[in-house]
């Protein structure tokens, strides 16, 4: 691989970690994220936690939410751990009212999801099933769900974001479903928004390519269906249309998520952070 594109999967720093004085970011508040235990969730994760908000994460993943735990309390915060299967809903049930009970819940950041790489025509029918439970009916969900304790929170402000992606703004070829779902998690923000009377606010985050295993683990399947090298997937096809020829850090989306939960989100309302290296607005 080329030496100018690093593909580990990056260590949290706590100097990277965006820390924002909210009066709402205390142990009495709990955040609830999906995907905890590896990428982008588990920076989600730890970026609250040390921001002083009492941590809900929530994955299929145990062994990785605990590593995600000991992350978190290695950088001076906490968080609890709840193993929940997306696509049931007793255990989405489960784990809302289990999270509850830390605390009032005051946001939920929707960021697991899962991805496949066919075309239309050959795409099976029960990955589709699977990736759309996750990735739009799973946060639906749980939106319905926390949505109520909100009201009833201090205030009765808080807010829901997503985790959507460039492919909420434009597609690439084969990757039919995650496109869709993306694209219904800004529908999703958007609804969340008009309901909320600007006291419960929804938004979304997008970005181009990320340095977590979802992203690095499509890189030999991408390279093979293309006929090309991997190095030439990164460079070419991920990064091809970005003006900085680099992925993201998970944890540089995370200080995303940071803005959009607290006062410095204020009139993000339906909104959408696209910090996407320039893929989706300029040629």
């Amino acid at each position: 691989m080329d030496k100018s594109f690093d593909l580990s999967e990056p260590k949290i720093q706590k100097d990277e970690i965006l820390i924002v004085k909210d009066k709402y970011f205390h142990p009495k508040n709990v955040a609830i994220v999906t995907g905890a235990a590896s990428g982008v969730g588990r920076a989600t994760a730890i970026a609250l936690s040390v921001n002083g908000l009492t941590v809900v994460g929530t994955d299929i993943n145990e062994a990785g939410g605990k590593e995600t735990i000991g992350m978190a309390e290695s950088l001076g915060g906490e968080m609890i751990f709840i193993k929940t299967d997306l696509t049931k809903d007793n255990e989405i049930e489960s784990l809302v009212l289990q999270a509850s009970k830390y605390g009032d819940i005051k946001f939920l950041a929707n960021i697991a999801g899962m991805q496949h790489i066919d075309s239309i025509e050959n795409f099976p029918m029960k990955i589709y099933d699977l990736m759309m439970s996750i990735m739009l009916r799973a946060p639906f969900y749980l939106s319905k769900l926390c949505i109520p304790y909100i009201k009833k929170s201090e205030d009765g402000v808080g807010a829901i974001g997503n985790m959507c992606s460039v492919h909420g703004h434009m597609v690439t070829k084969n990757k039919p479903v995650y496109n869709i779902t993306k694209f219904g998690l800004r529908g999703l923000a958007q609804s969340i928004a008009a309901e909320g009377e600007g006291k419960i606010r929804g938004f979304t985050v997008s970005t181009g390519f990320i340095r977590t295993p979802l992203t690095l683990n499509q890189i030999p399947e991408q390279a093979r269906q293309r006929g090309i090298s991997p190095e030439e997937v990164v460079r070419d096809v991920m990064m091809g249309r970005s003006q900085i020829k680099e992925m993201m850090k998970p944890i540089e989306v995370a200080n995303l998520f940071i803005i959009g939960f607290s006062f410095l989100g204020k009139y993000l309302i339906g909104g959408d952070l696209l910090f996407d290296g320039g893929m989706v607005k300029t040629y």
